[in-house]
Parts: C-alpha cells; structure tokens; sequence
C-alpha cells in the first residue's frame, strides 16, 4: 500500500471578496485513492484543487500532505502536479521536450531528461509520438502528453480539474479507462474535478459531491447512487424520484406513509426517522413498477398519466405526471417495456416498496 499521498483539507474557506467560494472544507483523501470532486459549474471543486496544487491562496484553513501543512507553500514546493483542462502543452515542442521540460528546468542533463520523458511517454502509449508537435495531435493524444510531464515530476498527488471534458463521448470513455489504469499501477493519489456522475462512477474509490461551496455528501459511488443523503445529491446525480411525505412512527419502530393521492401501506423501521414528521424521500426510477406490476408487492401506489416515452437502449424512461402533479420517472428495460407498452396519454398506476425508500436524514447545513 502507497503510503505518500495523503491529502487533508481543515476548516478551509475560500472568499473572493464578498463571495463565499468554499465554506469550512473538511476533507481526507487516502494515499492511493481516486477521489472525485463532483458538482456543478460554481461549486467550488476546482477551487479546491487549486488550492492544493498552490494556485490560488487560501482564506483561511489548513491544507496538509502526509502530514506537512502545505497550505503557504509555492507551487513548486508542494509535491502535486495539476493537469489543466486545456492541457497548456508548449505548441513549439515536440512530446518528448514538452514531458522533459520541468527536468529541463531543474538543470537534469539532456541525455537523462529524454530518457526518463519517453519511459513516461511510453507509460502513456505515446513514445511513437515523441517527435510530432501537440497540434499533430488528438486532444486524447495530447491529454496523454500532460499526463506523462505531470508524472514525470514525480508527485505524490496528481490533481486534474476536468481533463475529460474537451474529448468526444467515445474517447472520453477510453481515457478514462486510461486514466483509472494508470492510477492503479502507480497506486498514486489522484483528485479529479468533474460535472459527470457517470465520470465520477466510473473512476472514484471516493465521490465528494459540492453545491455551493459546501460539502453535500461523501461515499463511494455506489453509496452515493443508492443512498443520497440530500434531496440536491439525489437530483444532481439521476436517476431518482425525489417526493416527501408525512411518516408517522409506530411503537415497533416501524412507520406508516401518509402522502397526498397514493395509497400506502405500513413499512419496518427506518434509521433516519427521528421521529413523527414531514420527511423528504428518493426512490430510484428503477425502482419505480409500473401496471400491473405496480400491484404485486408493491407497498405505496399512485396513479399517474404518461406524459413521454424515451428509447434509452437497454431501458425505456417513461416520464409521468401524478393526480397531485408531481413529475415521476421510471426506468424499464426494454423486454418489459414491449410487454406493458404505455403510450403518452395512458393512465396508469406506479409503485414501489418500502425498501426501495431512500429518506433524507435531517438536513444539517
């Protein structure tokens, strides 16, 4: 196990001016984990790897690695490497003098600067491209190329603030293949600055995702697509209905569903019922029966119309409208699909199980 890398953000804050930019960041990122900051445009998460590659000052709070507060400590200084989203290769050098220029600057030989930049092109699989300019380039190629020159400074954290975003879907997806296996056989720490769950899914042992500055939940990915803990988390992210209701605790910590237009029967405890009340709840549209077989085991039902019918491959989104008004989604796979067939305008009855609940604790913000 890689013991260098560990990333520790305390109390850190962030005000340009009178705008709060990140509030009170408390954060640990593990050596040898992928950990993705996830949210959207203005949340704070690129701030917050510029912050802990030393690009932009700290209002107030710690940033350590392995232990050493590096929070006023230039750039250069810090051990990180920060993979910009427009890869700011040099467009007048080739790939090899692009990945060898920081050795360059460090005065390291010529002869051993371009040995140890083509052993990190060829980690890359670009060492056939060590003569052609960046704009002799794809941009997956010359994302492979920034890559290689942050590795090649030896960090113990490798920050990328969204480096997937300029690729094409079908590249994306390889470069990210890339990315996660590089990662693994170097067992390095990378923090990675994205807006795409999916991206984030796919790459992360840990997700942290941002609204606003502030910090909404961190888990895994699967926590995180099971069990959001913030009706914002379970929006953000898709694939959830998002409702509330009034839940009314009985003595054998079980709990009846009392909500506008469905009928519901009783279901078992729950841990983040503190009580009698109005909650708010997900259910993933998955989980969402639909006809008649929203009548078999289902424990709450409501009626609905179909308002739009989405092809998605595999599962159909059948997008619907409740008696109170309410937008629910529910996801079927295709065999299914052909054999419930709503069309737009149908009536029909939706419904899932207790267990397929996901209640929101009490907000703590």
């Amino acid at each position: 196990m890689n013991s260098i890398g560990k990333v520790e953000l305390s109390a850190v804050g962030k005000y340009y001016g009178p705008v709060e930019a990140l509030r009170d960041m408390e954060l640990t990122v593990e050596a040898g984990e992928y950990c993705c900051l996830l949210g959207p445009s203005g949340c704070g998460k690129s701030t917050a790897v510029r912050m802990i590659s030393g690009h932009e000052d700290v209002t107030h709070g710690d940033i350590l690695l392995d232990g050493r507060n590096i929070t006023d400590a230039p750039p250069a200084k810090r051990k990180t490497a920060l993979m910009f989203q427009n890869y700011a290769l040099f467009p007048h050098l080739s790939c090899v003098n692009n990945v060898a220029f920081s050795l360059k600057i460090a005065g390291v030989p010529k002869k051993d600067r371009t040995s140890q930049a083509m052993e990190f092109l060829e980690l890359v699989h670009m060492s056939e491209y060590a003569a052609a300019l960046p704009d002799q380039l794809s941009g997956g190629q010359q994302q492979r190329v920034a890559l290689a020159r942050a590795l090649i400074t030896k960090p113990s954290v490798i920050l990328l603030d969204e480096p997937l975003s300029a690729l094409d879907p079908f590249l994306r997806v390889q470069m990210r293949k890339e990315l996660r296996k590089i990662q693994k056989e170097l067992n390095m720490t990378f923090i990675h600055v994205t807006h795409s769950q999916e991206e984030a899914f796919a790459l992360a042992d840990k997700v942290v995702v941002m609204s606003k500055g502030t910090i909404q939940q961190i888990a895994t990915p699967r926590q995180v697509f099971e069990t959001p803990n913030t009706p914002f988390v379970a929006g953000f992210i898709g694939g959830h209905n998002i409702f509330s209701a009034h839940f009314e605790l009985r003595p054998d910590n079980g709990f009846e569903v009392v909500m506008e237009g469905a009928c519901a029967k009783g279901c078992g405890a729950n841990s983040n019922l503190k009580g009698s009340g109005t909650y708010g709840f997900s259910v993933r549209a998955d989980r969402i029966r639909l006809g008649k077989e929203a009548d078999q085991d289902m424990d709450i039902a409501v009626e609905a119309t179909v308002t739009l019918v989405e092809y998605q491959g595999a599962h159909i989104v059948v997008h619907c409208v409740s008696a109170t008004g309410e937008d629910i989604q529910a996801h079927i796979p295709d065999d299914r699909y052909n054999e419930l067939g709503p069309e737009p305008g149908q009536e029909v009855v939706l419904g899932w199980s207790c267990r397929d609940m996901n209640i929101f604790p009490p907000y703590k913000g």
